[in-house]
Order: structure tokens, then sequence, then C-alpha cells
């Protein structure tokens, strides 16, 4: 590892150091700029919690090395989730994007696309050993020290929990944890080091949950809903039970997700409905998203926002859902309401090219009656205040309304984790530890008790019941970076069907990617990471 240590990884402190001494905002609260040296970082606590936010600011700016569009979660969720999943399509890029879309560079090992998301979270876990390594001698209370190490551990576990996903196999694929796991790097050495088995890495995730939550406990500090950036005891305990779902261990997922929501109300369906671009209270974990911290051309919105640089400028769009998923859910939903369906149209034919293009979705390039309608229900749903949705004219079947900016070209705040989401885990762990009713319950909690769709009754069982939530774990958090993964770890092909097939995915794409395709859904070590550690290898 000594390329990816040594020139992302191991350096990756001083550039956060460096983010606490330059930027000027209130989000990073910035020290005085010899806060760039190492020793004046941690000197106090007031330091630590800047070089805190810098690890949280390095989560959305782009990390130079890898060039456009590689900004921490933000190429995270568009590459590694959302493209090569079953139902986030880009239509306008599918034919030049196929190789992502197809999981085609899971081998490529000196590709960037399969080095990126380890340097990343390397880079994530290098900045939190070192804020470890160093918080006990800084001045300041010992209840904000906790808090400090609390949310580097929190920061730290969610890295490795999400590593997991990418560079190891599932959970039953791996001989009860005795496959490979991760390189666990605790400290700051930067030596060879051999990887863990799965079981392990799992068991450190947990002990670095663990410890979090009993720091966060002890130090009585908390932090504001608004400072959605910063990890605090519903982070670590939803990170928690994140892993224990991908770990298939539901006992104890479904008992950190209910912990994770203490204080995090669901949002409303009216609240879903007002689009996502500022946190709310039901943000656990999200990025920082003000004009005054410019991502300029590298934020998720610039592309996957409805009204953001591309679906302004350019006949893009900005990615439509799967129109067999968003067919499924009941008209009066919320979450649907968010998408421009066929059922919104006075008339439609969907298989008429001049009304729906047939090769990218786009509508009535032929039918001006289609576009006026088009236009109509995009202007419906207009957020006020907001810049106009597809002001280039480009609308899609199942185009999304759900992501905005507050400014161009891609502005905005963006959720990492929400309580939605433990509402959904405690759903499929009580599905699979057999608690049917409490499983349905979970569903009726999330959809009709907070009016997302106030008549959703579910009495459904068996397969039935474990595809239910499965189609609204997809549809709330679509777009949100969970979709990859989420096929990944539930064993199920992504099957994409083209126009013709009575999908809406271009024909580049409209294919089926079975379980056992691309070494097991997982991404190869990089080739940078084999060439400085001799302890590891690829299978």
């Amino acid at each position: 590892m000594k390329y990816s240590i040594n020139k992302f990884t191991a350096g990756a402190f001083i550039a956060v150091a460096a983010i606490t001494a330059s930027c000027s905002s209130d989000y990073l609260n910035v020290s005085p700029a010899e806060s760039a040296e190492p020793s004046a970082a941690y000197a106090n606590t007031s330091n630590a919690r800047n070089t805190l936010n810098g690890i949280a600011k390095s989560m959305t700016v782009q990390q130079y090395y890898y060039g456009q569009g590689f900004a921490g979660e933000n190429a995270i969720m568009r590459l590694y989730e959302n493209l090569p999943s079953q139902n986030y399509n880009y239509n306008r890029y599918a034919s030049g994007w196929a190789p992502i879309h197809n999981q085609t560079f899971h081998f490529r090992s000196t590709s960037i696309y399969d080095s990126y998301a380890w340097t990343y979270y390397y880079q994530i876990i290098n900045n939190a050993n070192a804020l470890l390594a160093n918080i006990d001698n800084a001045k300041g209370t010992d209840a904000d020290k906790k808090f400090i190490k609390a949310s580097a551990l929190t920061f730290r576990a969610y890295a490795f929990e999400k590593l997991v996903h990418y560079y190891c196999y599932r959970w039953q694929d791996s001989n009860n944890g005795a496959s490979t796991g991760l390189p666990l790097r605790l400290d700051t050495s930067t030596g060879e080091l051999k990887a863990s088995t799965l079981a392990e890495t799992y068991a450190q995730i947990y002990k670095d949950c663990q410890e979090a939550i009993k720091l966060f406990g002890e130090s009585g500090v908390t932090r504001s809903t608004s400072e959605c950036w910063i990890p605090d005891l519903n982070t670590a305990h939803a990170v928690y039970a994140r892993a224990a779902l991908t770990r298939q261990d539901y006992a104890t997922a479904l008992a950190q997700a209910k912990l994770a929501e203490d204080g995090r109300p669901l949002m409303t369906g009216e609240a879903y409905a007002a689009g996502f671009y500022k946190p709310n209270d039901e943000w656990i974990l999200g990025s920082y998203g003000d004009a005054s911290e410019q991502n300029w051309y590298w934020a998720y919105g610039v592309q996957g926002a409805c009204n953001g640089h591309y679906a302004t400028t350019q006949s893009t769009g900005a990615g439509t859902i799967g129109h067999e998923l968003i067919t499924r859910i009941p008209n009066n939903d919320a979450r649907k309401q968010l998408f421009i369906t066929a059922d919104k149209f006075r008339s439609i034919d969907i298989t008429d090219n001049a009304q729906v293009n047939q090769t990218y979705g786009i509508l009535g390039s032929g039918n001006e009656s289609v576009l006026a309608q088009a236009d109509s229900i995009v202007k419906k749903h207009q957020i006020s205040g907001l810049s106009a949705a597809y002001a280039s004219g480009y609308i899609y079947l199942d185009g999304q309304m759900k992501f905005w900016v507050t400014a161009q070209p891609g502005v905005s705040y963006l959720p990492f984790i929400r309580s939605s989401e433990m509402v959904l885990i405690e759903a499929e762990a009580n599905y699979f530890l057999g608690n049917t009713a409490a499983a349905q319950a979970a569903l009726v909690k999330l959809n009709a008790g907070t009016g997302r769709n106030a008549s959703y009754t579910c009495t459904k069982t068996g397969t039935d019941l474990f595809d239910e939530i499965k189609d609204y774990r997809e549809v709330e958090l679509w777009g949100e970076g969970f979709a990859w993964s989420d096929y990944k770890r539930w064993n199920i092909p992504v099957v994409r069907h083209s126009f013709a097939e009575g999908g809406n995915a271009h024909a580049a794409v409209a294919k089926t990617i079975a379980v056992g395709d691309g070494n097991k859904w997982t991404w190869v070590i990089p080739q940078n990471e084999i060439d400085y550690n001799d302890l590891v290898k690829n299978k």
C-alpha cells in the first residue's frame, strides 16, 4: 500500500488539516492558518473539532488525483451504487457509461474506478486514526475529547462498513466470515498489513461502534440537527445497524436500528414531497451544502438534481427510476409524486416513439401535447424559491424531482443516513427473524404513519412480504446510494429491461447481471495496494 498510503492516505491528514485552515465558513468554524501543522491541529479540542470537520469535508470534495467527478460520497453514490443498480437510469449517457452500469470494471485492478473507493475510504480511516492518536493530549474538557473521539471512531466504522460492500464477498459467500476481509489499519502506521478475515472485519466495525456509543454517552455532548455532517450517537447506532444487516446478524440490526431512530423522527409525506436539498430532523448523517462551500461541477446535484446544471443546460435529464418498480407503487404515494410517471398524464402511449422516445425515454420529442403535459407536471411540482426544474426542456418518462439544488451548478445538502433507512432495516430484520407482524408494522409506520400513503396497509406474508420490503426500500431511498449494495447482499440479479421489453433502460444496459458475475460483484484489491503491501493479494 506504499503508493496508496504515501500518495493519498498518509498525506490525507495534511489535506484535512489544510482544509481546516483554508476555508472560511461557519461550516468549518476555521482556526488560524498555522493549524495546517499537525501539532496545531490537535493542540486543543477546538482545533481538533475543526479537523473532525475536515474529515466531513473530505466526503464531498474532489480528490484531485482522480479528476473531475471523484468527490467523496458524491462519486460513491453515483458510480458504485446508482449507475450499476437495477432501477437508476441515466439513458443519455448509458452507452458510454455501460461498463459502469454493467459491472465490467471489477477485475481491472489498475483502473481508477477500482481504486477510488479503496483510496477514499482509507483516507477517512487514516484521518480518523490520526485524530484518535492525538486527541487525548489536546487541551480541553474531557467531555469534548470523548465526543471528538467517538465521532472519529464512527467515521472509521462508516468507512470500513462501506469498503466491505465493494471489496469483500457477500456474507453468505464467505464461509461464515472465513473469506478475506480488509487490512484493519487502526493506528497511524503505514507498514505492510495482511487482510483480516471478513468476520474479523465485522468484529472491528462492531467494536468501533460500541466504543463510540459508550463515549458519546459519557461525553454528554450533542450536536444540532442542522450540523448533520458530524457523527453523533444516532450515527454510531446507525452504522452498527447497517453492518449487522449486511452480516445477516438480524437481531443486532433490529436493536441498533431502533436506537438510531431515537430523537430523529421520520419526515412527513409532505416534507418528503418538498424535495431533498436541506437537512431536517430525520437526517442522521449528511453532507454540508451551503454555497459558501461550493463543490462546483463535482457536486452530486450537478448531474443528479432536477434543477442542477445538466438538467438546466443539457439534454441528459437528471436520472430516472426503473419503470417497472415505480409502476408497482400506488399513484397516491408521496414518493411517486416526485417522479414524472405515466399516470400523471391526461393521455399518453408510452410505447409510441413520438410520445416517448424509445431509445432514451425523452417525452414529447415528436408530440407537442405530451411535451406540454410533461411541462405542466414539472411546474406543478416546482419548489418555490428554487430555480426551475428541467429548464433545458428535456423531460424524461419516470424522471425525478426528488433532488434539488439551491444554487448552480450543484449546491445542496445530501443525506447519507436517514431514520427511514432504519425503519426499513427494522422491517427487513424482523422479516428474517420470522416476526411477520412486526415487519408489516414497520412498513405501515413508514408509509401510513408518516402520510407518505395514508391508506397504506400491509397483510402480505412470505416472499410477497419480502418483495414489498424491497420495493419500498428502493423507492424510499432511491438515488441516495444503496441500490447496488442492497442487491448484492440480497443475492439477487440486476435485471434491466429496455422500452421494447416493458422497462425504461437504454438498450446498452438492458441486460441481466447474475449474482455470480464480476467476481460475485466484488471489486478486486487495487494494484497500487498490492504493489506496496506484500501481505495482501487478490483471490
